[in-house]
């Protein structure tokens, strides 16, 4: 039972994320609101409501450790698992901005989540606002910059909707969100109690692949059709937006306490670990691109975080 409340709970936050971000991106185009500001604002919040919407539950219900496991889990699913799937399938062409900026400010993120989290093992409403600043000021130098990377996504996604089909996939889309979250915390958090494991466990495994399935299918689909819908820019723009947002804003409502600290002196280091050598092997054996090799290497090193964490 508990089993079928996460999977109904996960497709419903899929569907929930789909079209919450087919409203949200129709409505910026009905705006007249450039094709730029739509892809690092807008579909980056839509395509990252699950985890935030799952963080800030898992928060106030007061399973932190689901909201961290959740997460640092995805952060390491969407590099480990789903590039490294993505790579099998197709070889990927690395723009300079990459280790000009992304790859360090998703570096300097995933430090200062340690950094925090190491000091009193909570995050509190202050740092939570720190995070989220960071992610305004990066934002802002993106718009400023004019940087054009990251709006790939977006021609997946445009789609122009009369006004009443972009206000009933905005009320279900929000509505499968809500109740999604409210059904897999209740499943994942039972479960932990019934198979005597934690929830940092449950977090970091079951939840954080479950709300990296839009990122995995989109990726899939995006080889098939041999389309750039999805690249390293777009997934460590997640990671960066997983850490200033979804753990920024759930702070700033709620204090998200550790109580795991595994989550700390291992899974943490996974996700530092995977991020790190991402750099290198932009470089080897050729510059600027990534191959079905770095992919193996990838999916092998997620499947080793998960057999260790299990």
């Amino acid at each position: 039972m508990n089993l079928l409340l996460i999977i109904i709970g996960l497709v419903l936050l899929i569907f929930g994320g789909d079209w919450l971000l087919k409203s949200a991106v129709a409505l910026s185009l009905k705006l007249k609101i450039s094709k730029i500001i739509i892809g690092m604002t807008v579909v980056s919040f839509a395509t990252s409501a699950p985890e935030l919407i799952v963080s800030i539950n898992a928060a106030l219900t007061g399973a932190s450790d689901l909201a961290l496991g959740n997460v640092i889990g995805s952060n390491i699913a969407n590099l480990g698992l789903v590039l490294g799937v993505t790579l099998l399938l197709s070889t990927i062409e690395v723009n300079k901005d990459f280790y000009k900026l992304n790859w360090p400010v998703m570096l300097v993120a995933s430090l200062l989540l340690y950094v925090f989290l190491a000091n009193d093992f909570v995050i509190t409403g202050v740092e939570g606002l720190f995070l989220f600043a960071l992610l305004v000021a990066f934002i802002f130098y993106l718009l400023t910059s004019q940087k054009q990377s990251n709006t790939d996504v977006v021609l997946e996604e445009e789609i122009h909707l009369p006004n009443y089909k972009i206000v009933i996939f905005f009320t279900i889309g929000g509505f499968g969100l809500w109740l999604g979250s409210e059904l897999l915390i209740k499943g994942a958090t039972a479960l932990a109690l019934e198979y005597g494991v934690t929830e940092r466990v449950i977090g970091v495994t079951l939840v954080s692949i479950g709300t990296s399935v839009p990122e995995l299918a989109a990726s899939i689909i995006a080889v098939v059709k041999k389309e750039k819908a999805i690249s390293l820019g777009n997934l460590i723009g997640s990671n960066i937006f997983n850490i200033l947002a979804v753990i920024g804003i759930t702070a700033m409502i709620t204090p998200i306490s550790l109580s795991d600290q595994r989550l700390l002196s291992g899974d943490i280091f996974w996700m530092l670990g995977i991020s790190l050598v991402l750099l290198p092997m932009v470089f080897v054996p050729k510059k600027y691109k990534l191959f079905w090799i770095h992919g193996l290497l990838l999916l092998i090193a997620y499947l080793l975080f998960i057999r260790f964490t299990l």
